[in-house]
């Protein structure tokens, strides 16, 4: 049956199709919606792990197990998930395993722009990268018998555009290969050094039985040309912006395995054109390789290592008209990035900045408490950076006579990789004030559940990480829950905890303002005879807040009537009630 499908939920629907029986994932965008979708299928057990690495180390015991297993990340995630992944390329696997790793060039919600494909490389594992949601389907499909042929995990390489943007599929029906028996095999699963040893020359045999594959791997294609003056190397997203602007101009060879990459079939498709060019988002792999197997290739002197690739782009650099012979020449407006009206932390990050500290912030949508006009974060690295930074910056300063430095981390971060901190900071005796952001989802990626909620994945009830308790076991005494819409309690919890002469943990907790379930007090309206136009209620940076003919103005389609601006003003102008 045809169906127009996301790239995520195509690679969810070829998880489905293949035979897949456990998933296990961290939530990161743009990866998201693979587990996501996946979650719809009662064939398939799924579930939100605590970080990647555990993500990883879960599905390879279920692949262990003999059933194919599936984890899914961003790149970023994939750095946490590294230390299993270099070792089960050597373990190699029972049961398929595919790994989905989905960058995000141009960071449209990342903190770098790296290049997963160095993570193929450098782990001797095969990649496969779909240019579309058909190809997904596909490409998973044949992740798991490369999988299973070559003794392999497979990465599975996504990339924002491919993974949010839809395209047409032929769904198919599920075929659930038998579940293989586990055998116990030391030598194959203990990576002692002795182990290690011995399976380190079959990944390098298996990476040349791979080369040879990507000779003639249907994933990998010649596009005829009409003009082979030009001969143009691609994948993915890069793919699609050729074909657009060339169409059958000139001949393509269309990567779908990326990693290892052919020789012989590069080789003679260069040899049938009179100049090549590779063009292929951030890193140069694809036109490094060629130029290590000795081919003179032109790519990163056209086209830039940084950012996303376009139709237009791809034309200039080529020396074409443009895509549809028209650009944009309209100036769009920017729509700067704000935490949402009533959102619970805003009221948090406004008593940061009144009290001058330095925060040490962290990977969430709380991040956006380093927007103006809050500017209330000093640091963001990665997901929990903040606590053991806060540990570093803190024992750096030990014997200072004031301390004015927190961090601040939301309670899915925590669970991910903030706790470890926390226990540094407990045993190592750090004098240094965490505060965690408790608002009973992970709001970053778009409300999933996490070991705090009480839910799992698929939205059923579960144990629930009790965080006070959790804090008060690895050694925190000092233990307070706030509110942050109270101002006053936030301000005086803060001073308090900085002043104690031991570690302390401060929970500001009330639930995201977009959860269904919440409760909203419904929109303050501005006493108009009131307000002179201070714009106290401005600093808060609230959407729902604007000035109007020098006074302030409530859009009651956004407020949810949180208070916290009406805290600010003096003359009590900002009250529930009809508008005067």
């Amino acid at each position: 049956m045809k169906k127009l499908m996301l790239g995520n939920e195509a690679v969810a629907r070829g998880l489905y199709e293949a035979g897949c029986s456990f998933v296990s994932s961290y939530p990161g965008t743009p990866s998201t919606e693979v587990t996501e979708c996946v979650a719809k299928y009662e064939e398939i057990y799924a579930e939100w792990a605590p970080n990647e690495k555990v993500a990883m180390e879960a599905a390879f015991g279920a692949c262990l197990a003999g059933k194919r297993s599936f984890c899914g990340m961003k790149h970023v995630g994939l750095n946490v998930a590294a230390d299993p992944l270099f070792t089960i390329a050597y373990t190699g696997v029972n049961a398929g395993m595919v790994i989905v790793v989905a960058d995000d060039p141009g960071m449209h919600s990342s903190q770098n722009e790296q290049d997963s494909r160095h993570y193929a490389i450098a782990a001797k594992i095969p990649m496969l990268e779909p240019a579309d949601s058909a190809e997904a389907i596909d490409f998973v499909k044949t992740a798991y018998a490369i999988s299973e042929e070559y003794d392999t995990p497979v990465l599975l390489k996504m990339c924002t555009r491919i993974a949010h943007s839809q395209s047409v599929v032929d769904t198919g029906e599920r075929v659930l290969p038998p579940q293989k028996p586990y055998e116990k095999n030391g030598g194959k699963y203990i990576m002692m050094p002795a182990g290690a040893r011995q399976r380190h020359p079959l990944v390098e045999q298996r990476t040349k039985a791979l080369t040879t594959y990507a000779e003639t791997a249907p994933l990998n294609r010649v596009e005829p040309g009409r003009d082979h003056s030009i001969g143009i190397i691609t994948s993915s997203t890069s793919y699609q912006y050729v074909k657009e602007v060339c169409g059958d101009t000139y001949p393509v060879l269309k990567l779908g395995l990326i990693n290892p990459l052919p020789v012989e079939k590069i080789k003679a498709f260069a040899a049938d054109v009179e100049q090549v060019i590779v063009v292929e988002e951030l890193d140069g792999i694809i036109e490094t390789h060629c130029r290590h197997i000795g081919l003179k290739v032109e790519g990163k002197e056209l086209f830039s290592c940084m950012g996303e690739f376009s139709q237009n782009l791809v034309a200039e650099k080529l020396g074409m008209e443009k895509a549809g012979g028209t650009s944009l020449n309209e100036t769009i407006p920017m729509r700067p990035p704000v935490m949402c009206a009533g959102c619970p932390h805003r009221g948090l990050f406004y008593t940061l900045k009144k009290n001058k500290l330095t925060v040490h912030g962290d990977i969430g949508c709380y991040t956006l408490g380093a927007v103006a006009p809050l500017t209330a974060i000093d640091t963001t690295i990665c997901m929990g950076a903040s606590v053991s930074g806060l540990h570093g910056f803190n024992k750096a300063n030990e014997g200072a006579s004031d301390n004015r430095t927190v961090a601040v981390i939301g309670d899915s971060t925590f669970m991910h990789s903030g706790v470890t901190g926390l226990i540094n900071v407990a045993y190592n005796d750090s004098h240094s004030t965490v505060i965690i952001l408790d608002n009973s989802i992970t709001g970053m990626t778009g409300h999933q559940q996490n070991p705090t909620t009480g839910f799992n994945l698929k939205g059923n009830p579960c144990s629930k990480i009790d965080l006070e308790a959790l804090c008060r076991a690895v050694g925190i005494r000092r233990v307070r829950v706030v509110d942050p819409y109270d101002l006053t309690e936030c301000d005086t919890a803060i001073k308090e905890e900085l002043a104690a002469d031991e570690p302390s943990v401060i929970i500001s907790r009330r639930p995201c303002a977009l959860l269904k379930y919440v409760k909203h007090a419904g929109p303050l309206t501005v006493q108009t005879d009131k307000c002179v136009g201070c714009k106290a209620c401005m600093k808060i940076g609230c959407p729902a807040i604007s000035m109007v003919d020098g006074k302030a103005k409530i859009d009651n389609t956004l407020c949810t009537g949180c208070g916290v601006c009406s805290q600010l003003c003096k003359l009590g102008a900002l009250t529930p009630g009809k508008e005067a």
